[in-house]
């Protein structure tokens, strides 16, 4: 597939159209839902950007001090999880292999490399997530494997390389047609 039948960005509405299994069918990749979804908007995805030139997918968590995770992670050290970070990045993969049209549910398979120079703490404004795909297998196996960076207010804070997201118990492909 040379070209995604799906928009190339998605306002949170559609996100949470995602978590819904609205977006790619029953049965196909979905976002989870609030509060695991752990982005705002996807701002762009492509499927020959990127680093690698094998597809590209960027989105943004808009920050406040009032986020559930800084009320529990550490009282009175109010931090984001760093697991969250990297977790919001492979939900970017799985959703980038269901925007390419491939079935089936998407699990986060792994990780080669997590590096954490910073934190995100309630004064930063946004976070950004830019991943770049390395790999993208559509046959039997539907598996994405990406390298990732976590930008706070521009600055790069975390890198995850070789990151893995599989799609299992594949339905019919998705199109917008046959979706929702």
């Amino acid at each position: 597939m040379t070209q995604s039948p799906f928009p190339s960005s998605f306002d949170h509405a559609g996100l949470l159209a995602s978590g819904r299994g609205e977006l790619f069918g029953p049965g196909n990749a979905q976002l989870p839902a609030p509060p695991m979804l752990m982005f705002d908007r996807i701002n762009t995805v492509t499927m020959d950007g990127g680093d690698h030139g094998k597809g590209y997918i960027e989105a943004e968590l808009d920050i406040h001090p009032d986020l559930w995770f800084f009320q529990c992670h550490f009282i009175g050290d109010p931090v984001m999880p760093g697991c969250l970070g990297l977790d919001a990045m492979w939900q970017l993969v799985g959703f980038f292999l269901g925007w390419t049209g491939a079935p089936g549910r998407g699990r986060a398979l792994g990780v080669g490399e997590v590096k954490f120079t910073g934190q995100v703490t309630p004064d930063i404004k946004r976070v950004v997530y830019k991943v770049h795909l390395k790999r993208v297998i559509n046959r039997r196996l539907v598996m994405g494997i990406a390298d990732g960076v976590l930008e706070a207010d521009g600055v790069p804070i975390y890198t995850a390389n070789d990151m893995r997201v599989g799609l299992f118990g594949a339905q019919a492909p998705a199109t917008p047609e046959t979706a929702g």
